[in-house]
């Protein structure tokens, strides 16, 4: 398929209806360039059919259409992804959907992904620094690569930025922060005391993200899901 004819089955598949709009707009989606309201089965289902394709990627990106940015950051490439990429992908976030997609499903699998989330989270940009602490957060979770010394490196970030009152900046911070004490013991540890230090700032929005995380950090289930982890 061509980006015509991607652009068209986008079309084909989402739904124009003002309801499924506003829906959208109420849960924070930017639909100024939407083509529909699109399911992700749908989405899924046309990004196997496309297959991996890192050209394609750059092309439907570049249409600006939210759905097709949403494909993709599901047909990329990971290991072609370049710093430049990156840099460019993330000043054209307008929207935390797509923010956190790009991240989840793309960046967090490159080889780039510590190092941008240092870098990003140093920015001041809403959505350019929301996307550093999503890595982070993407990079503490299942599988991934990232060892408990470059975790735990993120953790005076957290406590540096934590006074941040942007909404969309301070919920990463507080995903940043309950993924990284979710990890293992070690890290547990490590992020229940800087949960505690950024709880005694004098900031209302510190005082949330740290009360927020340190209630899952320290709850029974969690405890005990480490404890058989370690065991």
């Amino acid at each position: 398929m061509n980006i015509d004819e991607i652009i068209a089955a986008l079309k084909s598949m989402g739904s124009r209806d003002p309801k499924d709009l506003k829906g959208m707009e109420r849960y924070g989606i930017n639909i100024s360039r939407t083509l529909g309201a699109v399911s992700t089965p749908s989405m899924m289902k046309l990004a196997r059919q496309l297959g991996k394709d890192h050209a394609l990627a750059q092309r439907l990106w570049t249409t600006g259409f939210r759905e097709a940015r949403i494909l993709a950051f599901m047909t990329d490439d990971p290991e072609q992804v370049t710093a430049r990429q990156m840099d460019s992908w993330v000043e054209d976030f307008d929207s935390w959907d797509i923010c956190d997609g790009t991240c989840l499903h793309l960046f967090s699998k490159s080889s780039l992904a510590f190092d941008k989330a240092l870098e990003w989270t140093s920015l001041n940009e809403e959505y350019v620094k929301r996307a550093g602490f999503v890595l982070m957060a993407c990079l503490a979770v299942g599988k991934r690569k990232t060892n408990d010394d470059q975790l735990a490196a993120f953790l005076p970030i957290i406590e540096r930025e934590s006074g941040d009152e942007r909404n969309y900046v301070k919920k990463a911070v507080n995903w940043a922060l309950r993924q990284i004490g979710k990890r293992n013991n070690y890290l547990n540890k490590l992020a229940v005391e800087a949960g505690e230090r950024i709880k005694s700032r004098d900031s209302k929005t510190a005082r949330w993200i740290a009360s927020d995380a340190l209630c899952e950090l320290t709850s029974e289930k969690v405890i005990l899901r480490l404890s058989k982890k370690s065991s």
